[in-house]
């Protein structure tokens, strides 16, 4: 039975709660995120809401219809997206100017850009779109055209962020001295 109090006693104790931080160069440089096939295991997150208003189609037709009457039809089509602060996306691929293009959902073309705006090590990527744009902001998503909305949304200043946490491990022994006899 004493024997059993001899063994030795191994305890990890972890610390660990993840925080959400702005993805930067520096959290690039510390975790060693250089290949793409490292950043493909990261899940990047939005730090807050992006709406986006499709640039509608409309058509339009004239006719007459059996009884002679001249009618007039047109039909135009809409879509918004909204992407929702703290929305999961995975890294699809770097972009001409380095930008950052993350996906929210499967599909061709289906990704957003996301951009350092200066050259320090803690910078955030931020959104990208056409923000000069007659008309308002606008990008493109799944081959489409839609307008970034200003008014429902923080998308000027949305950048992605990463989940990150600190492990702390702790090794500990603990025995039963039996002494000593003269």
């Amino acid at each position: 039975m004493k024997n059993i109090f001899a063994l030795i006693v191994l305890s990890f104790v972890f610390y660990s709660c993840a925080v959400k931080v702005p993805y930067t160069r520096q959290v690039k440089e510390e975790f060693g995120l250089k290949s793409e096939e490292k950043m493909r295991k990261v899940q990047f997150f939005t730090s807050s809401t992006i709406i986006l208003n499709q640039v509608a189609e409309s058509s339009s037709e004239t006719m007459t219809d059996e009884s002679g009457t001249l009618v007039s039809s047109s039909t135009s089509e809409s879509e918004s997206l909204i992407i929702q602060a703290n929305t999961r996306c995975i890294f699809e691929g770097y972009g001409p100017n380095g930008e950052i293009r993350v996906r929210f959902e499967t599909g061709d073309q289906k990704f957003l850009e996301f951009l350092s705006k200066g050259n320090q090590l803690r910078d955030r990527f931020y959104f990208v779109a056409d923000w000069k744009a007659s008309g308002g902001p606008k990008v493109k998503y799944g081959g489409k055209e839609y307008k970034v909305d200003m008014m429902r949304g923080a998308a000027r200043s949305s950048y992605i962020r990463v989940s990150k946490k600190r492990l702390q491990s702790t090794k500990r022994k603990e025995r039963v001295v039996k002494g000593m006899k003269v």
